[in-house]
């Protein structure tokens, strides 16, 4: 018990020690997340007052200043918290005898750096669209993942918009994809990840982007704008649930952009229930709602 004890209280002063020095530069600018989430905020942003995609949008949007919040809280905030929870899971699994080694069936670790980068982003890549899917499908997953979909504006901080009990589950299973990947992550894989958040972004942000022919291979705002929508094809528990790849989508047809006005309206039925504020939006989906 003990053991788990300190290891539990040296990840979470490690966690938060490494943001706080983050913060004052003082850690290498490729793991930098703090600083690099505020630069590609600001880029994204920009673009959507220079571009704006639904011109009659405020700079500053509905919830604007609370998708921001939601942005460092669940980036950092909830990963200070939650990092002795999964340092113990480790050595409880590490004493079970279960390793990264142990489940990886792929040993990447001689591969070209290009090779290692594009097998990690596709293989996590495509753990989260499996993820999102389950969001969508499953009542009790759904209820949490409401509180993404309760955005009636989209914008760049909507990506980061979430409920903390959706990294309760992206988390371990990110995790098992690296560990099925020899355990352990590129030394570039920063790249992968700035990648991601940039995006992500870019998915949520008020700009028309479609990339020409890549929209078969990359999620966009126009795809990703549906995925959004109030009204959803008949019979349908969602659509275009790509993360960074629109491929999933259209190699399992969850593929749906019927126009691109941009006009179109965002939530789900019964979105009128979702609290606005963000404490009770922590505690939101632990019920059933009524719809």
């Amino acid at each position: 018990m003990q053991e788990y004890i300190e290891a539990f209280t040296n990840a979470f002063l490690g966690t938060t020690q490494w943001t706080w020095k983050s913060m004052l530069f003082q850690v290498p600018w490729q793991t930098n997340y703090f600083w690099a989430l505020i630069v590609i905020s600001i880029l994204v942003w920009g673009l959507e007052i220079l571009f704006p995609w639904r011109k009659q949008q405020s700079i500053f949007r509905r919830d604007f200043w609370l998708d921001g919040f939601y942005m460092f809280f669940n980036f950092f905030v909830f990963a200070i918290v939650i990092s002795g929870f999964y340092k113990v899971l480790a050595i409880f699994l590490g004493e079970l005898g279960i390793t990264a080694k142990s489940l990886a069936l792929i040993d990447f670790s001689t591969w070209p750096v290009w090779a290692q980068l594009l097998v990690f982003f596709i293989i996590l890549d495509f753990v989260q669209w499996i993820t999102h899917i389950l969001l969508h499908k499953i009542p009790f997953l759904w209820r949490f993942h409401q509180v993404h979909h309760s955005v009636k504006e989209m914008g760049f901080a909507a990506h980061l918009r979430y409920h903390w009990m959706e990294n309760i589950l992206y988390k371990p299973l990110k995790t098992f994809g690296v560990m099925l990947l020899g355990g352990f992550e590129p030394e570039q894989a920063y790249i992968v990840h700035f990648a991601a958040i940039a995006i992500g972004h870019l998915n949520h942000a008020n700009i028309k982007l479609t990339y020409g022919p890549l929209k078969y291979i990359f999620n966009n705002p126009v795809m990703h704008l549906y995925h959004h929508s109030y009204v959803l094809p008949k019979g349908s528990y969602g659509v275009n649930f790509g993360i960074s790849l629109s491929l999933w989508d259209y190699i399992f047809k969850t593929n749906y952009v019927p126009e691109n006005s941009g006009t179109i309206p965002l939530g789900y039925p019964g979105d009128e229930a979702m609290p606005k504020s963000f404490l009770k939006q922590l505690i939101y989906g632990f019920r059933k709602n009524k719809d």
